[in-house]
């Protein structure tokens, strides 16, 4: 209790003068501080206010803009998706729904490839084949069908390189085949089809078959300025190129027959050759170029006349000569020797869906992947049925996929497919054994004899066909029946 007492008169003692002004300060910086905390809230306040405010405008303005865009998407995607409605109604007539309708009951689950069932309709509407006998036809053709696909486990990249290498043997070594055009030559045989196969980054004959729009199609005036603006045209090809030896001036004297045909003037040349250094060009009443060197010398006049002779004008790189012909149903195309797809799509007046090269490498760069590899199929396939030889395409199609499946293309060989093979056997077993073996040792590598080379090497089943199925049946002995 005494302490009690002691605690309550300790806290009612007087409080001295320094104290009290002490406190009075503090009320003040408290009072001051309560203020300007409360200006600046009502301050954040209407500004906050006034930002909801230019933001509820700014949100009004934008939901608008975004309801109107939506209403707009809205129809165009409305209007999108009726279109394919309508084909899809348009392409089955009652007739043929009913048909695909009774193939479809007797399929069940099993798959069948759209195009299979396309064809199965139209013959049956040909021939009039009645409701009945729809049922066992689909059956014939899915034990067909079931034939005709591969089985687990095939080897079928062994027959694939069989099929493509065999035929191969018997391809001729004549590297140049008038293909299509008299004047153009091509590679064809078997120099071209190891072209392909090895992912060389250019052909030996590059050539490019450029199609084009139908405005240009049918005109041969605006066909031959699509090929002038195409086909690289040099300054000797135009113009006579004379040097003055004894005043160490060259003079170039254009041909104006020339310069029409290609659509060039004499201003033009003017500017292309300026851009050449340490020479001053100027033009003579109208009809010739003189040009004098900065610091004239024999040699360097020499120099600069042959880099006069190979001085382009016009036209694309890569791309030497061109050759217009009308096709029968096509119009005008354009056939050139050299090839250089990036700067002959930009050109105008070129379809650029159609035209084509034989360029691998550069298809690959401009268009992607995919488009490579159905170029590789298209190359190769075309290289064998010249010669004559029918080669599936299917096992065309397996190589292209193995040459384009992580997205660049491949080779073939030591450099690229076999090459990148994780088995050291079988790396071994293609090309330079010593040093697969060597450099293998050396990393400490390890091989899981999963392939058909190594397998063969070490003397095992090969894990294909029946050598793939690892299951073991017990074989007891028939008990006989007691008598």
């Amino acid at each position: 209790m005494a302490e009690k007492k002691a605690k309550k008169t300790a806290k009612k003692k007087p409080k001295t003068k320094k104290q009290k002004e002490d406190s009075k300060s503090t009320k003040k910086k408290t009072k001051k501080k309560t203020s300007s905390a409360s200006t600046s809230k009502t301050k954040t306040t209407k500004t906050a206010k006034k930002s909801t405010k230019k933001k509820k405008t700014t949100s009004k303005k934008q939901s608008k803009k975004k309801s109107e865009q939506k209403k707009s998407e809205k129809k165009t995607t409305s209007s999108k998706k009726t279109e394919p409605q309508q084909k899809k109604v348009q392409r089955l007539t009652p007739a043929e729904r009913k048909v695909f309708d009774e193939i479809n009951k007797s399929l069940g689950d099993f798959f069948l490839p759209k195009k299979i069932i396309d064809e199965l309709i139209k013959e049956i509407i040909d021939k009039k084949i009645p409701t009945k006998k729809i049922d066992p036809i689909v059956s014939r053709v899915i034990e067909d069908y079931k034939a005709n696909m591969i089985d687990p486990s095939e080897a079928c990249g062994i027959v694939g390189a069989q099929s493509i290498g065999e035929p191969g043997t018997q391809m001729t070594m004549r590297t140049f085949h008038y293909a299509g055009v008299a004047e153009i030559n091509v590679t064809l045989g078997l120099p071209r089809l190891i072209e392909i196969v090895d992912a060389r980054s250019t052909p030996s004959t590059p050539m490019m078959n450029i199609y084009l729009q139908e405005e240009y199609r049918d005109d041969s005036k605006k066909a031959k300025t699509v090929a002038n603006q195409i086909e690289i045209t040099q300054l000797h090809d135009i113009a006579e190129i004379e040097t003055d030896l004894t005043n160490l001036v060259i003079t170039v004297k254009p041909d104006l027959e020339s310069l029409e045909n290609k659509g060039l003037t004499l201003k033009q040349i003017i500017d292309v050759m300026k851009k050449i250094r340490k020479i001053d060009v100027s033009e003579k009443k109208g009809k010739s170029i003189t040009v004098s060197l900065d610091s004239p010398s024999f040699k360097s006049l020499l120099d600069i006349t042959e880099k006069l002779k190979s001085l382009k004008v016009k036209g694309v790189d890569g791309i030497k000569r061109i050759i217009i012909r009308k096709e029968p149903g096509e119009g005008y195309v354009i056939y050139s020797e050299g090839s250089n797809l990036e700067k002959v799509l930009d050109i105008t007046g070129v379809d650029p869906y159609r035209t084509t090269t034989n360029d691998i490498q550069a298809v690959g760069r401009v268009l992607g992947i995919e488009a490579a590899r159905n170029m590789i199929i298209q190359e190769a396939h075309n290289t064998l049925s010249e010669q004559g030889l029918n080669v599936d395409k299917r096992h065309i199609m397996l190589v292209s996929d193995v040459m384009t499946s992580d997205g660049k293309i491949k080779a073939i060989g030591r450099h690229g497919v076999s090459g990148e093979k994780t088995s050291v056997l079988s790396r071994a077993a293609f090309e330079i054994t010593v040093n697969h073996l060597l450099q293998a040792s050396r990393r400490g590598e390890s091989d899981l004899l999963e392939g058909v080379a190594e397998n063969i090497i070490v003397g095992q089943p090969v894990n294909l066909g029946t050598g793939a199925v690892e299951l073991v049946m017990k074989r007891t002995k028939p008990k006989k029946d007691k008598e």
